[in-house]
């Protein structure tokens, strides 16, 4: 039994299952996927998410605005908040600080000072709803643990969704009650350090997850990523950890409920049960 932490089902490739998202989802759910966490980027793609989650019983979702996503009009607390509440989400996110494009292209992203606003009010309205966060961060390390710690309250927590960063942060967000979530760049080559973090973090703090149609893992390199896919990323943790990948698994299920509280109640029976006979929830 497999979650799909974070996945755009808004935005999957047209190629992946000739477009149909009835079909890539059955895809996951042949693999034993059996939940997923459908993130928004905008707020104004949340209504087209909750859709999907209507249609869907194994679909969940996220209200946020990305940190490279451009606005006119910065939501604030109470409108993020107002967006959560009324479509169900289960977590506000994605949201965080993405400084990788200020020098590359400073015309096409959020202005850092944006970024920062718009992460604090974000973190604000997850508090404010104890709701988990889901935080993308990229090369923004310092101030994105700083935030963190002024106005996220550990005991609703939140994920460092597709970590790149090193073992120090991992181990800095989960004192403070974050878990970590690993895609497939933890299969990448070059990606010794993720593989690193995989191993070390404590496996009742870590995630599992697509950011599909991005980043497909290993061997679907190149290929829109979808969330069947999901898969290869607990088999390379099992791998890299020398446990069996039901363990991973496991883990990683019961470990989702947990953080994304206001999703267990719409986990299939057989999953609490067998959480429950696991003593993992």
């Amino acid at each position: 039994m497999f979650v799909d932490s974070h996945c755009h089902l808004d935005r999957l490739d047209p190629q992946t299952h000739s477009g149909d998202l009835a079909a890539t989802l059955d895809a996951a759910r042949a693999r034993d996927v059996r939940q997923f966490l459908a993130i928004a980027v905008t707020l104004e793609a949340v209504p087209e998410l909750a859709r999907i989650s209507r249609e869907h019983a194994d679909v969940v979702i996220s209200a946020g605005v990305h940190p490279l996503h451009r606005v006119d009009d910065e939501p604030d607390v109470e409108a993020i908040k107002a967006c959560a509440d009324r479509y169900g989400a289960v977590a506000i996110g994605e949201c965080g600080l993405d400084y990788h494009y200020l020098d590359k292209a400073p015309d096409s992203v959020p202005p850092r000072e944006v970024q920062l606003e718009r992460f604090r009010r974000h973190l604000i309205a997850a508090t404010e709803l104890e709701l988990p966060v889901i935080v993308h961060t990229r090369e923004a390390r310092e101030e994105t643990l700083s935030l963190i710690r002024e106005h996220t309250d550990p005991a609703a927590g939140g994920v460092l969704h597709c970590f790149t960063e090193d073992l120090d942060m991992a181990r800095e967000a989960v004192r403070h009650g974050f878990s970590i979530s690993l895609s497939g760049i933890v299969t990448f080559r070059n990606a010794e350090s993720i593989r690193d973090v995989a191993r070390r973090v404590p496996l009742d703090r870590l995630l599992i997850e697509t950011d599909s149609p991005y980043l497909a893992p290993v061997p679907h390199r190149g290929r829109p990523n979808e969330p069947a896919w999901v898969v290869e990323v607990a088999e390379c943790i099992a791998r890299e950890r020398g446990i069996s990948i039901e363990e991973v698994a496991m883990q990683t299920t019961a470990n989702f409920y947990r953080l994304f509280r206001a999703a267990a109640p719409e986990a299939p029976a057989e999953i609490r049960d067998a959480l429950a006979n696991a003593g993992l929830v």
